[in-house]
């Protein structure tokens, strides 16, 4: 009997050392949680500037603006409306994502071109995708579940959509809206002092 004495020890040993090492206490510190990624920006789309796939789940937790952007059109100068925006709310979590279209007929320039004409002529930082289709039976999938979730499609160019953090509300504001107008404003600020 006294034989297994020192077995039965160094079983206890083992055990109590792996109760240990299991307990949440001498677990490594963990850092914030990840912001799961709303079913909204689980999609794909190339980058304007060299067409390398992006995903937008990289936006996850922050405040998107969402707007159907045109090179020729009498709102083109929101660009400068729009980045002033990124440029003033980034830092609070403010994303502007611009989708350059030709569903207007007023986009007719090569991706290289537009991203050229953005950054020169309006000086645009905000991220951009390559051209696509933003209504009807062709729009991309985000601008469908946009539509979706608004109950309406873009209806000119310049149309935005303010995105809550998680993804679970969308607010949608025509063409005409000023991006540094008041009811655009407040709808941003309303959504980014919602915590991440």
């Amino acid at each position: 009997m006294p034989a297994f004495k020192p077995r039965i020890l160094l079983l206890g040993m083992l055990c109590c050392a792996a109760l240990i090492a299991a307990s949440p206490a001498a677990a490594a510190p963990a850092g914030p949680a990840p912001t799961a990624c709303p079913a909204l920006l689980q999609q794909n789309f190339l980058r304007l500037q060299d067409e390398k796939p992006q995903s937008l789940c990289q936006y996850s937790g922050k405040v998107l603006v969402v707007v159907n952007t045109a090179s020729f059109c009498g709102f083109t100068p929101q660009y400068q409306g729009l980045e002033a925006l990124y440029a003033k709310y980034k830092d609070r979590g403010l994303v502007v994502l611009g989708f350059p279209s030709n569903d207007f007929s007023q986009e007719t320039g090569s991706n290289k071109e537009i991203a050229d004409f953005c950054e020169n002529t309006f000086g645009v930082k905000f991220p951009m995708f390559t051209k696509t289709s933003v209504t009807g039976k062709d729009a991309n999938p985000l601008f469908k579940q946009l539509a979706a979730k608004t109950g309406t499609m873009p209806r000119w160019n310049f149309y935005k959509y303010v995105i809550a953090r998680d993804g679970s509300s969308v607010t949608s504001f025509n063409s005409t809206a000023d991006p540094a107008g008041r009811a655009f404003i407040q709808e941003i600020e309303k959504q980014l002092v919602v915590a991440p």
